[in-house]
Order: C-alpha cells, then structure tokens, then sequence
C-alpha cells in the first residue's frame, strides 16, 4: 500500500528550524521518517540534509504517494503565496506544524498552513488567516485578527486587540501596544515592522517602521 508523503519546503535555515517540528508529528502518528523530506529547487542544495532527502518540487511530484502534504518554510510572504498557489493548483494539501509546547488557548481559530515554532502562545479570541508564521518565543494575546501570510520573526510580542492584516512582517523583538476593542491598532498589509520596534500606533500600508517609539523609515 503506498504511504502518504510529507514535505517541508524550503532546504535552508527557515525549513532546518522546522524539520524537527515536522518530524516529531510524523512520529507521533506512525509515519516512517523515509516518508518525510525537504523540498527544495536550489542548485547548491545537498541531496541529504539533516538526515532528510532533497528532493526537487518535480521530483516530489514524481514520488509515489497516497496523498502528498506539504509545509511552507520561506520567510518571505510573497514567495511563500506563490508556493502555496502552485501547491493547490497540483492538489497538494496544505500542512499545519507546530511545536508540542505550543501554549493554546481559548477560542483560537488558526487557518491551514501554519507554522508555530517553540514557546509560541496563542492566548484567547483569536482569528488568524492562512499560513501564519510565528518563531521562537512569540505570543499573541486576546481579541488579534491576523491576515493571511503575515510572518513573525523570534520574540515577536503582539498585545492584545491588534488587527494585522496580509503579507506583514514583524521583525524580531519587536513589540505592538495593545489596542482597544472599539478602536483597534491596525497594522496595515504588507507593512514591515523592524527588529526591536516598539510600534504604540496604527502603521499604513506598505511602510516599514523602526525605533522606540516606531516611527517610519525613510531611506535618506
């Protein structure tokens, strides 16, 4: 009987943070680790990395399986959304990673394609879209709304009622007031927020913000 065929995407160090995370589930439910391997289109790339095969997108699609699921690790948003077209368009399913001392709590929605790396907290009433991307020690507390694609770099601390929508970046350490249930602080799509900003106001669209209090970058 074919078995199924996991995949992590992306053979550098995004994926190689990751892999363990995917290895563990594939263990817990019974899979055999030869059915898990990066994928990678690369030149340079290894045909073995970390104990996993390397295979090309093509060759992933070639390989004998029941069904194939794959998981995102490409920090860039936009790369990451054109994987994850190509990967519907080839009827491969969508694969959610997280770390067994993820901290979960009440009401939290989370959408497919995820990623929540070790420590990630997740507190109450959240929604957060399609392939969300969370590293070490992030945490997002109560009433957040989080766009599809939005990326968190470690130490991420997102307070609560904070809408963010698509495609933004925050970098790490960086710190986002809490906001109020009647006026919410927006962090508006495809935004960057620099490492170790403290952003106390909505941010616009597009803009990248840095320093204490955040304020945005203007190249001179």
């Amino acid at each position: 009987m074919t078995e199924p065929l996991f995949g992590v995407y992306g053979a550098s160090g995004c994926g190689r943070g990751i892999m363990p995370l995917a290895r563990e589930w594939v263990l817990k439910h019974g899979i055999l680790l030869n059915r898990l391997v990066f994928i990678d289109d690369g030149q340079d790339v290894s045909k073995v990395v970390n104990g996993h095969s390397v295979l090309t997108y093509a060759e992933f699609l070639a390989s004998d399986a029941s069904e194939r699921r794959v998981s995102i690790a490409i920090a860039n948003s936009r790369i990451r959304e054109k994987i994850a077209l190509q990967l519907q368009r080839d009827h491969i399913l969508a694969w959610s990673v997280q770390a067994s001392n993820c901290v979960i709590m009440d009401d939290v929605d989370v959408g497919e394609g995820s990623i929540l790396s070790p420590f990630v907290t997740l507190t109450s009433n959240i929604r957060i879209g399609k392939y969300f991307q969370a590293n070490l020690y992030s945490y997002v507390e109560h009433d957040c709304i989080i766009g599809d694609f939005v990326t968190f770099a470690p130490s991420v601390k997102c307070n609560g009622n904070v809408h963010i929508e698509d495609h933004v970046y925050v970098g790490t350490g960086a710190m986002i007031k809490q906001g109020t249930p009647d006026q919410p602080l927006i962090i508006g799509r495809g935004a960057v927020i620099g490492m170790g900003a403290v952003v106390t106001k909505s941010v616009p669209a597009g803009v990248t913000v840095v320093g204490n209090p955040a304020r945005i970058f203007v190249k001179s």
